[in-house]
């Protein structure tokens, strides 16, 4: 008897953006930000991913405290209803702060938040509480959509993942203060590529297909403009045996094999 397919769970990532310049001249200074994850996580185990995470009971946007596109405009530019727009920006917001303490909020973000972040963490308090707390609001319009991804039919777990792009907010920085996360830094594209392809990094497909876009582009604001025209669409690898290894093939026929290893067109 065949088992149904798994329903993707709503996700949300965010890249985040910034100029750093490269030891090489010549070369793009845009960086990302990724994360290594810890072996224990039942998801992408070992490998280095934007930050994220699914969707949760308490991502329900307050209109009160939010500022920039409203949800219906995200569900048109996402391609889902109105309540999962909402739901997918609050989450993407949520997740950066939880995961590298960077608050895309506004007016003034306080400079020292560890206590509320490890609350929202420790989920002893919501993340709307904390924004409300600081007089804060959530700012959707330093999000940038960039892609859907939905991981393969047959996977074990699947997730239906929206990815935004962000510049950090000026005197805010990135850390590595998560407990998902073995080791988390800043990254050329070309250079966390190049790991990759020496097998020094596990990656999955779509995070070395957006490294790959993101390393055509001179800085970060071209990274943002780049967002702004890009069109939505869900994509759906799909899973391929070959031989006595699973792949994972994109809809340009780009395969992966499964442990996150270097891939090649199919």
């Amino acid at each position: 008897m065949t088992s149904a397919p798994v329903i993707p769970r709503p996700a949300a990532t965010v890249l985040l953006v910034r100029d750093h310049p490269h030891p090489q001249a010549g070369r793009s200074p845009v960086q990302v930000f990724l994360q290594q994850r810890v072996t224990e996580m039942a998801f992408a185990a070992g490998m280095t991913v934007f930050p994220g995470g699914g969707v949760d009971a308490t991502d329900r946007p307050d209109p009160h405290r939010w500022e920039g596109p409203e949800p219906r405009w995200w569900a048109e530019r996402l391609g889902v209803d109105v309540e999962l727009a909402g739901a997918l920006v609050h989450a993407a917001v949520r997740e950066t702060f939880e995961e590298c303490g960077v608050l895309l909020a506004g007016p003034d973000v306080p400079a020292d938040l560890h206590g509320q972040r490890a609350d929202v963490v420790a989920r002893r308090r919501s993340f709307a509480e904390v924004l409300a707390a600081a007089g804060l609001v959530l700012r959707a319009d330093l999000l940038h959509a960039w892609a859907r991804w939905i991981t393969p039919a047959g996977s074990a777990r699947r997730y239906d993942t929206a990815f935004f792009v962000a510049q950090v907010p000026d005197g805010q920085e990135a850390d590595a203060h998560t407990t998902e996360a073995v080791r988390a830094l800043w990254w050329h594209p070309a250079e966390a590529l190049e790991r990759w392809q020496a097998g020094e990094m596990l990656l999955m497909p779509p995070t070395v297909r957006t490294l790959q876009e993101v390393a055509e582009l001179d800085e970060s604001a071209a990274v943002i403009a780049a967002a702004r025209e890009r069109e939505i669409r869900p994509i759906v690898p799909t899973l391929r045996r070959e031989g006595d290894r699973l792949v994972t093939v994109l809809p340009d026929n780009t395969a992966f094999p499964s442990t996150g290893l270097p891939g090649q067109p199919a």
